[in-house]
């Protein structure tokens, strides 16, 4: 049999798969720390880092261990039973980051959705709103995944188009608009603000310094629940443990997911306090595979490794650099460059019809992987694990790329 080459993968999963996603063209068989490998062998740097679940860098040992062990001894019991590793990973992540409780999911938008369950059930059992009248806001341009009643949430055709009727319940306002905020909080019928700290799949919006510091103490003061959706931009990404800990903003309720199992499986958590989290009642909600064993152990070990590593640290010192030095490349194609630690993004101006997915493809060829976001926007997310030296080897990459398109 004739050995498979690139555009033999490619049509395979064009012919057998849905077609709901569109990919640099390579295809992609290893990874080790910021490098991925292709199927012909060629090395490139891993500049998306799965959408920042890969923080800890691909196929970390520490945490390959911890899932190679687990998965000899217990991968699933289900909720139905007990387990030991649930426990231990129950107090060390609620432990880690300051909260009462975690109620354990598998994805970023199941995380969202557990969130959205929690904050009605508080506004019913303990706000006392009526039943079937709370509200969420929600910011314009949000990105929290893609259940129906979160592209109800959406202001993104491309999102919500062709999937109503949708989901009532949320007030939609201008991102990173206090006197939006304010207006809406007037109304008493209001429960919770669900916000991601900066806007990723828009495009790494950054919002004002004091913007979520503001936010929060609104909330406080209308007795509105502050929802953190840190999917993304948590975990060490931003140059903290938390994108909310810039501000020191601690959310009601936040959302992890992505990078808490270090990329090698689905994992999420919803932590909150005891008066939000005990609102739920066994039967009310779970998953699965939720708290599985195995998922336990690797979450453990992920956290494990931004803690001992210093991933926060080495983002934040990264990111500096990293945008100081972007801005010193001339080209006429960057309009803007901006972000927090290690989550970044270049603004692309169309020039002689090359967009920013053009500008990706010659990345790819040049050994570095990056993906546009909303046409005219690419997003730089290494793993936190980059060195320095290998961080302005890829700088050296994109701006050779963009000299191409002089």
């Amino acid at each position: 049999m004739a050995k498979m080459t690139t555009q033999d993968y490619i049509a395979r999963e064009d012919k057998y798969g849905a077609h709901n996603y569109h990919p640099i063209p390579v295809v992609l068989t290893k990874g080790k720390g910021v490098y991925v490998w292709d199927v012909e062998g060629k090395r490139y740097f891993d500049f998306l880092s799965a959408y920042s679940a890969v923080n800890q860098g691909h196929c970390h040992p520490h945490i390959i261990k911890a899932l190679k062990k687990q998965a000899k001894r217990l991968t699933l019991t289900s909720r139905a039973f007990y387990s030991d590793a649930l426990g231990e990973y129950e107090e060390y992540i609620t432990k880690y980051f300051g909260y009462d409780k975690v109620l354990p999911m598998n994805s970023g938008a199941e995380g969202d959705e557990t969130a959205l369950k929690l904050c009605r059930k508080w506004a019913y059992k303990v706000k006392g709103i009526k039943e079937n009248e709370a509200k969420i806001i929600v910011c314009e341009n949000n990105f929290h995944g893609r259940t129906i009643t979160i592209v109800s949430m959406s202001t993104d055709p491309d999102s919500y188009g062709g999937y109503g009727p949708f989901t009532p319940g949320f007030i939609k306002i201008p991102y990173n608009d206090i006197p939006a905020l304010e207006k809406a909080l007037e109304d008493p019928n209001v429960a919770g603000f669900l916000v991601e700290p900066i806007q990723g799949e828009a495009g790494v919006y950054v919002p004002d310094e004091g913007y979520l510091k503001k936010a929060y103490e609104l909330c406080k003061a209308k007795n509105v629940l502050f929802i953190a959706d840190e999917v993304q931009t948590g975990l060490g990404r931003t140059g903290k443990k938390l994108c909310c800990d810039h501000e020191g903003v601690r959310p009601d309720i936040l959302i992890l997911g992505k990078a808490l199992s270090g990329g090698v499986m689905p994992i999420s958590a919803v932590l909150a306090d005891d008066p939000i989290m005990l609102t739920i009642k066994p039967g009310e909600h779970g998953s699965t595979f939720g708290g599985n064993p195995l998922a336990c152990k690797v979450a453990i070990a992920a956290l494990e490794v931004i803690e001992k590593e210093k991933l926060a640290e080495n983002a934040a010192r990264l990111g500096e650099i990293f945008r100081s030095e972007l801005k010193k490349i001339k080209s006429d194609m960057i309009e803007v460059v901006r972000g927090k630690g290690l989550l970044n993004a270049v603004v692309i101006k169309p020039k002689n019809g090359k967009e920013a997915w053009d500008v990706c493809l010659a990345l790819k060829d040049n050994g570095l992987l990056a993906k546009p976001t909303h046409q005219h926007i690419i997003r730089f997310a290494p793993p936190l694990v980059i060195t320095e030296k290998q961080l302005r080897e890829a700088i050296e990459i994109i701006a050779r790329t963009f000299d191409q398109f002089k």
